[in-house]
């Protein structure tokens, strides 16, 4: 049928309840995002198992296999878009965590160019489109049912759980590759050690699994069910009524993502590659990076409450338009201490943004298409703007010689997001529809 929009309350859910909800929404996300980035942070690895030629065309190939992951995740969002407003959210986040599982431990399984030749290479093409996929029904799904079960004054607070398990994932994917360096020569990982942090997807998969069965779902999807709301073609519907607020999504989200895979994974590799910095001072500044935007996403989450959602989305989006080019500058000096401030000084932008982001995002679509319209809006500016960023950086550098000629990149995205904003409602003292 055809859904009515009706106001379903997040109250009144049992206290247990709502903490394992938050618990297997945020942890399971950081653990499929795991699975996701740990890709970004081996590629110095990947591209000498899986590719022939110079390390300038190898590492661009591999980045470009990274991103063809995120040519899957339209497909990925209709998928399970569609489930997860028609049959609801756990449905879709059990099969979501499943499927990432087992594409990221067959990764750490395949034989290399060496072995098998080009079949190598699109094994490796193919399970990332599996990655790609998955991950696409994980991120908008674990969005709304954490700002589903939040009431009318926590959704900022609720909903930035979600960027704070997305932040963990890039770190603890930042961590366990660098650990598992530690236990390794250099011959060590390039024979087999690479594979270790790969194969750990079966655990994480496991783990996010245990988490989620048995969960209800959203209250607010549990009272449109029980008033006979849902639609039985939910993306028909998002397509009909929503056509302006998806695109405001898509362009809401240009800055946020190319932030995320340029400064998060791509830039570890600019420092090692471009900069000359040793593997050591990188990965420590990252981590030290991901820390801070860990724990300041969900300061900034709780604030927006407070204060409302677009004065700190557009500290954060015009944080990047103005400071891109003087932090690139800044770790172009090789100072350690620079790259120290200047991942600091980038974390606290983009926890600015990420903090109110997926509650902003969320506020603006209806119960009986929230999953399918935000996650169109989200996933196909992260496939268009968010996966290219490492390939377009390094194809620029290794065109132009400039190194610095990248922060170009994320300029122009946050000029894009800045301009959404403003334009935006607010949304934080308005009811879930």
């Amino acid at each position: 049928m055809t859904a009515q929009h009706t106001r379903p309350a997040a109250t009144g859910t049992r206290p247990g309840l709502k903490l394992r909800a938050v618990i297997s929404g945020s942890v399971g996300n950081l653990l499929e995002q795991y699975d996701n980035l740990v890709y970004a942070y081996s590629t110095v690895y990947l591209s000498a198992h899986f590719f022939v030629g110079g390390s300038t065309s190898a590492l661009l190939s591999t980045f470009a296999v990274f991103a063809v992951g995120f040519l899957a995740r339209p497909l990925g969002t209709v998928f399970f878009g569609h489930i997860g407003d028609k049959l609801g959210r756990r449905p879709a986040l059990l099969a979501s965590v499943i499927l990432m599982g087992a594409a990221t431990v067959l990764i750490g399984l395949l034989p290399g160019y060496q072995t098998i030749g080009l079949a190598a290479p699109v094994l490796l093409v193919v399970l990332r489109l599996f990655q790609g996929f998955a991950v696409a029904g994980e991120w908008a799904g674990s969005a709304a049912m954490l700002v589903e079960y939040a009431g009318p004054r926590s959704r900022g607070r609720y909903g930035s759980l979600n960027q704070v398990s997305t932040a963990a994932g890039f770190l603890v994917a930042a961590a366990v590759v660098a650990l598992n360096s530690l236990f390794w020569s250099e011959q060590g990982m390039l024979d087999f050690g690479w594979r270790v942090p790969f194969l750990i997807g079966a655990v994480t998969a496991i783990v996010a699994l245990l988490l989620r069965f048995g969960l209800e779902d959203t209250p607010a999807y549990q009272a449109q069910e029980a008033a006979g709301t849902t639609s039985d073609s939910p993306l028909r519907l998002a397509f009909r009524t929503q056509k302006t607020a998806m695109a405001r999504g898509f362009f809401f989200t240009v800055s946020w993502t190319v932030a995320y895979f340029f400064f998060l994974t791509y830039l570890p590799t600019h420092l090692h590659k471009q900069v000359g910095l040793d593997s050591s001072t990188v990965e420590a500044s990252n981590i030290v990076g991901l820390v801070v935007l860990t724990v300041a996403i969900f300061g900034f989450g709780v604030l927006s409450d407070r204060i409302g959602r677009k004065p700190l989305l557009l500290i954060g989006s015009g944080g990047f338009v103005l400071l891109s080019f003087p932090v690139m500058w800044l770790f172009q000096t090789g100072s350690v201490a620079g790259v120290y401030f200047g991942q600091v000084l980038i974390a606290l932008v983009l926890a600015a943004f990420s903090g109110p982001g997926p509650a902003a995002l969320a506020e603006l679509f209806p119960t009986n298409v929230r999953y399918s319209a935000l996650g169109i809006g989200y996933n196909f500016s992260v496939m268009a703007f968010g996966g290219t960023a490492g390939f377009i950086a390094t194809a620029l550098i290794d065109v132009t010689g400039n190194a610095l000629v990248v922060a170009a990149l994320p300029t122009a995205a946050a000029v894009i997001t800045f301009v959404t904003v403003c334009l935006m409602p607010e949304t934080y003292r308005t009811e879930l529809k």
